[in-house]
């Protein structure tokens, strides 16, 4: 498969809405007993009731999708919960139908993987203010639900939630399910962010973390970096202050794909567009007419468009903020990680532009002079931030070694 081919998938996938095209290159698949069958797994949808936010705003009715592996034991205490990446949603692995598309990180969660789910009870939730509140297969509740108490779609009136937030309403999920404790709580990027969270707020509860391609800390070069994703949307006329739901107004398409452009561009590193590289589509020259574009940028423009139309820019606008707030609760990095009583696999991605290297070295770091038991395993390869959701199977036997399996 050409890179070609493979960047309006990945980029799709970072909708969680298709797989994410394998585990990455030749000997990346790693060498784990398969599956006898394809895991079936079917989306259900946890009622939460009223939420009260961190911040003090209250959620009447709060719903999220959520999908199972494997079952729980009589001591509630072999559950795995993995959490999704910004753009993605709770299908994390296996499929709705044999032969549909797998969940996004399918290559480590299965029968016989490294996070086995003969062992494990396996658990992922689609997250509140998901990006993909217009997919009929993710279950949210955000600016895009109805305000029970006006009939009218939230808006900008819905509550600010926090990275904290979406483990509160986890923590809802698992204890209704009988869940006691986590042998693991793992996932990439905004995943990694939430599993993070986990251990410094339910410290007793965790018993391994895997954040990949995480930061420990949100600070002010990231939080401005939540600005910049934003900015395209807030300068969009339709998107009109957030009141764009009333029948006969357009969504602020334009500026929403304008800022998954950016997300995209960021989410990579430079040699996944190599082949690109100084190409121009036909009939376009750029070096005659200002108007003309290189296929670089057409390809981009043309693959964000067709994401936005599956998204919510509110929700967007929600996330960025709920990142902007991961462990605000805290005095800082290491207040938050000094509560925590787990083992560590770190799984930094050499050449992520979002969460860059140092980011995770800090992180590990700071655990070990905490006394944490931590280890770091770096990915590599050509798709930066990528390498964490479409290859984490090159951390195969790190993962194993962490989990026993």
């Amino acid at each position: 498969m050409t890179q070609r081919r493979q960047l309006p998938g990945l980029l799709l996938a970072l909708a969680g809405g298709v797989p994410i095209l394998g585990a990455g290159p030749a000997g990346a698949q790693g060498s784990g007993p398969a599956p006898a069958a394809p895991l079936v797994v079917e989306k259900r949808t946890f009622e939460a009731g009223e939420y009260r936010s961190r911040g003090g705003g209250v959620i009447a009715n709060m719903r999220v999708g959520y999908e199972t592996a494997g079952a729980l034991n009589a001591a509630g205490d072999n559950a795995v919960l993995i959490s999704h990446f910004f753009s993605g949603n709770g299908h994390a692995f296996g499929q709705y139908e044999a032969g549909g598309a797998p969940g996004w990180w399918d290559a480590v969660v299965g029968p016989g993987k490294p996070i086995d789910t003969n062992r494990f009870f396996v658990v992922a939730n689609d997250t509140p203010v998901n990006l993909n509140a217009r997919d009929p297969r993710t279950v949210t509740t955000g600016p895009a639900s109805v305000n029970p108490a006006t009939g009218r779609p939230w808006a900008l009136e819905f509550p600010v939630l926090s990275m904290r937030d979406f483990v509160e309403v986890q923590k809802r999920l698992l204890d209704s399910l009988g869940v006691k404790r986590l042998a693991l709580v793992a996932g990439p990027s905004m995943g990694a962010l939430q599993s993070i969270e986990w251990a410094a707020a339910y410290p007793e509860m965790v018993e391994r973390v895997m954040p990949a391609v995480a930061t420990g800390s949100f600070d002010a070069f990231l939080q401005a970096w939540m600005e910049v994703w934003e900015a395209p949307i807030r300068l969009d006329p339709n998107w009109r202050n957030g009141d764009y739901y009333a029948q006969g107004r357009e969504p602020p398409l334009r500026g929403l794909a304008e800022a998954l452009k950016i997300v995209t561009l960021q989410a990579r590193d430079r040699g996944s567009l190599a082949q690109f590289d100084r190409a121009v589509p036909a009939g376009q020259d750029p070096a005659k007419r200002i108007g003309d574009s290189f296929a670089v940028e057409k390809f981009l423009d043309e693959a964000a468009m067709a994401r936005a139309k599956t998204s919510d820019a509110n929700a967007f606008l929600y996330l960025t903020r709920a990142n902007q707030l991961f462990l605000n609760e805290y005095p800082g990095t290491e207040a938050a990680l000094s509560r925590s009583q787990a083992r560590w696999l770190v799984l930094p991605s050499v050449g992520d532009r979002v969460f860059p290297l140092e980011y995770n070295v800090e992180l590990t770091e700071t655990l070990k002079k905490l006394g944490r038991p931590v280890r770091m395993v770096e990915l590599r390869g050509t798709l930066g931030h990528l390498e964490g959701v479409a290859n984490v199977m090159q951390a195969e036997a790190a993962i194993r070694d962490f989990l026993g399996t």
